[in-house]
Protein backbone atom coordinates (compact mmCIF):
# COMPACT_ATOMS: atom_id res chain seq x y z
CA UNK A 1 0.00 0.00 0.00
CA UNK A 2 1.36 3.56 -1.10
CA UNK A 3 2.15 6.13 1.79
CA UNK A 4 -1.20 8.26 2.42
CA UNK A 5 -0.44 11.52 3.48
CA UNK A 6 -1.87 12.41 6.69
CA UNK A 7 -4.82 14.81 6.75
CA UNK A 8 -6.32 17.49 9.07
CA UNK A 9 -10.16 17.11 9.94
CA UNK A 10 -10.72 20.51 8.30
CA UNK A 11 -8.80 19.17 5.09
CA UNK A 12 -10.96 15.65 5.32
CA UNK A 13 -14.22 17.89 4.81
CA UNK A 14 -12.57 19.30 1.23
CA UNK A 15 -11.62 15.56 0.31
CA UNK A 16 -15.02 14.45 1.10
CA UNK A 17 -16.55 17.27 -1.33
CA UNK A 18 -13.98 15.97 -3.72
CA UNK A 19 -15.15 12.49 -3.75
CA UNK A 20 -18.52 12.96 -3.72
CA UNK A 21 -18.16 14.46 -7.34
CA UNK A 22 -14.75 14.90 -9.07
CA UNK A 23 -14.21 16.96 -10.76
CA UNK A 24 -14.62 20.06 -9.18
CA UNK A 25 -13.11 23.66 -9.63
CA UNK A 26 -11.76 25.30 -6.60
CA UNK A 27 -14.42 27.68 -7.04
CA UNK A 28 -17.03 24.72 -6.75
CA UNK A 29 -15.29 23.72 -4.06
CA UNK A 30 -15.67 26.91 -1.72
CA UNK A 31 -19.46 27.24 -3.04
CA UNK A 32 -20.04 23.80 -1.37
CA UNK A 33 -18.00 24.07 1.80
CA UNK A 34 -18.74 28.23 2.61
CA UNK A 35 -22.85 27.71 3.80
CA UNK A 36 -21.73 24.43 5.82
CA UNK A 37 -18.27 25.15 7.58
CA UNK A 38 -18.81 28.91 7.97
CA UNK A 39 -15.07 29.54 6.85
CA UNK A 40 -14.00 32.24 4.32
CA UNK A 41 -12.98 31.30 0.98
CA UNK A 42 -9.41 32.66 1.69
CA UNK A 43 -9.71 29.31 4.37
CA UNK A 44 -10.79 26.88 1.67
CA UNK A 45 -8.18 27.54 -1.14
CA UNK A 46 -5.45 27.42 2.07
CA UNK A 47 -6.56 24.08 2.73
CA UNK A 48 -7.23 23.23 -1.05
CA UNK A 49 -3.40 24.37 -1.65
CA UNK A 50 -2.20 22.33 1.87
CA UNK A 51 -3.89 19.28 -0.45
CA UNK A 52 -2.22 19.67 -3.48
CA UNK A 53 1.10 19.99 -1.32
CA UNK A 54 0.50 16.72 0.09
CA UNK A 55 -0.52 15.31 -2.89
CA UNK A 56 -3.82 14.18 -1.90
CA UNK A 57 -5.66 16.14 -5.13
CA UNK A 58 -4.18 17.62 -7.86
CA UNK A 59 -4.78 20.46 -10.20
CA UNK A 60 -5.15 20.13 -13.65
CA UNK A 61 -2.19 21.84 -14.95
CA UNK A 62 -2.92 25.29 -16.88
CA UNK A 63 -6.74 24.78 -16.07
CA UNK A 64 -8.47 28.28 -15.55
CA UNK A 65 -10.09 28.07 -13.31
CA UNK A 66 -8.39 25.54 -11.07
CA UNK A 67 -10.08 21.99 -11.71
CA UNK A 68 -9.12 19.66 -8.72
CA UNK A 69 -9.24 16.05 -8.72
CA UNK A 70 -8.43 13.64 -5.61
CA UNK A 71 -5.42 11.35 -5.54
CA UNK A 72 -6.21 9.13 -3.02
CA UNK A 73 -9.66 7.45 -3.12
CA UNK A 74 -12.09 7.52 0.49
CA UNK A 75 -11.59 3.77 0.72
CA UNK A 76 -7.87 3.96 1.28
CA UNK A 77 -7.85 6.48 3.30
CA UNK A 78 -10.64 5.11 5.12
CA UNK A 79 -8.47 1.61 5.51
CA UNK A 80 -5.86 3.75 6.85
CA UNK A 81 -7.58 5.90 9.44
CA UNK A 82 -9.40 2.21 10.52
CA UNK A 83 -6.05 0.54 11.21
CA UNK A 84 -4.44 3.34 12.92
CA UNK A 85 -7.77 3.67 15.17
CA UNK A 86 -7.66 0.26 15.75
CA UNK A 87 -3.83 -0.12 17.00
CA UNK A 88 -4.05 3.58 19.05
CA UNK A 89 -7.47 3.17 20.70
CA UNK A 90 -8.25 -0.69 20.73
CA UNK A 91 -4.44 -2.34 20.99
CA UNK A 92 -5.06 -3.48 17.42
CA UNK A 93 -8.15 -5.88 18.91
CA UNK A 94 -10.99 -6.06 16.02
CA UNK A 95 -13.01 -7.72 18.87
CA UNK A 96 -12.70 -5.05 21.32
CA UNK A 97 -13.70 -2.41 19.13
CA UNK A 98 -16.45 -4.40 17.79
CA UNK A 99 -17.97 -5.26 20.51
CA UNK A 100 -17.33 -1.51 21.87
CA UNK A 101 -19.19 -0.38 18.55
CA UNK A 102 -22.27 -3.09 19.26
CA UNK A 103 -22.44 -1.82 22.65
CA UNK A 104 -22.59 1.69 22.47
CA UNK A 105 -25.32 1.42 19.39
CA UNK A 106 -28.58 0.04 19.16
CA UNK A 107 -28.37 -2.16 16.03
CA UNK A 108 -31.71 -2.45 13.66
CA UNK A 109 -32.43 -5.74 12.53
CA UNK A 110 -31.39 -5.54 9.36
CA UNK A 111 -28.51 -4.34 10.57
CA UNK A 112 -27.46 -7.68 12.34
CA UNK A 113 -28.24 -9.59 9.51
CA UNK A 114 -25.95 -7.77 7.86
CA UNK A 115 -22.85 -8.41 10.25
CA UNK A 116 -24.28 -12.17 10.17
CA UNK A 117 -23.51 -11.93 6.60
CA UNK A 118 -20.03 -10.10 6.53
CA UNK A 119 -18.98 -12.34 9.08
CA UNK A 120 -20.21 -15.55 7.23
CA UNK A 121 -18.49 -14.65 4.23
CA UNK A 122 -15.56 -14.09 6.15
CA UNK A 123 -15.44 -17.42 7.20
CA UNK A 124 -15.87 -19.11 3.58
CA UNK A 125 -12.82 -17.44 2.48
CA UNK A 126 -10.74 -18.48 5.15
CA UNK A 127 -12.12 -22.04 4.48
CA UNK A 128 -10.61 -21.42 0.63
Amino acid sequence: MKELPKISDAEWQVMKVLWNKSPLTSSEIVETLKPVTKWSPTTIYTLISRLVNKKAIRIEEGSSPYICYPLISREEYAQKEYKSLLKKVYDGSLNLMLSSIIKENELSDEEIEQLKDILDKSKGRKRK
